[in-house]
């Protein structure tokens, strides 16, 4: 029963870490943009760079979940080694 739990912690973690990989640098920024709006008496800063951070959280996603597959051809993924095993 722990072996399952175990499972059920590091698919949350995973979850956790895609969110916060895409939540970062659109928060980021959309905060930078913010600023330079304000600053510069704009309106556009914040949309242009709200994309920028959108794709720079999609391509942390991608990093990760490739760097899970190269793992998982290994067998030396941790998150699904221990699922097949049950």
């Amino acid at each position: 029963m722990k072996k399952k739990h175990n499972s059920v912690f590091q698919a949350l973690s995973m979850v956790s870490q895609f969110g916060i990989s895409m939540v970062v640098p659109i928060a980021m920024c959309c905060a930078l943009g913010y600023f330079l709006d304000k600053h510069f008496g704009t309106s556009f800063f914040f949309i242009i760079l709200f994309f920028v951070g959108a794709a720079a959280g999609a391509w942390n996603v991608y990093k990760t979940v490739k760097t899970i597959a190269r793992l998982d051809e290994k067998n030396d993924n941790p998150f699904t080694s221990r699922i097949e095993k049950e």
